[in-house]
């Protein structure tokens, strides 16, 4: 729960740089919302969240 909402605000900031920036469109951003709550319902949820755990643990076990 804590690495999904870490990530989700993450991409949060990601979007609002992105969009005072003006590289990305307010329509892209919607776009984007919407497919990821699309995604949330099939199938492949599970898998895309295994896959962001097992990055965020692969980024917490390197050492600088």
């Amino acid at each position: 729960m804590a690495i999904s909402v870490s990530v989700v605000l993450l991409l949060v900031v990601l979007a609002v740089v992105f969009l005072r920036n003006g590289g990305l469109r307010m329509s892209h951003a919607l776009v984007c919302v919407l497919l990821g709550f699309l995604l949330a319902n099939t199938s492949i949820a599970p898998t895309i969240s295994n896959g962001l755990s097992a990055t965020a643990s692969l980024v917490s076990g390197v050492k600088p």
